[in-house]
């Protein structure tokens, strides 16, 4: 699937960003999506991976010490 921007020029025309690999007469699906929808979605998901973020490496977490390690990474390099 690739999914590609277009601006609609009246009810039936679409002006694509980009040009697509079909050939002329080849029926494609156009699924229509309101931007201002993508926004809002993408604002949430952020705000989740903030929180994630928070939670995991919040004030409350404790400070690890590399004398805690019991077994160290030997492909690991500092």
């Amino acid at each position: 699937m690739k999914m590609v921007a277009a601006k609609v020029l009246d009810s039936t025309h679409l002006e694509l960003s980009q040009p697509i690999d079909a050939e002329q007469g080849r029926t494609v699906l156009v699924s229509v999506v309101d931007t201002g929808e993508l926004d809002a979605e993408r604002q949430q998901w952020y705000a989740l991976s903030t929180e994630c973020l928070r939670s995991a490496y919040g004030d409350s977490e404790p400070e690890y010490q590399a004398t805690m390690v019991k077994e160290s990474n030997p492909d690991y390099r500092a």
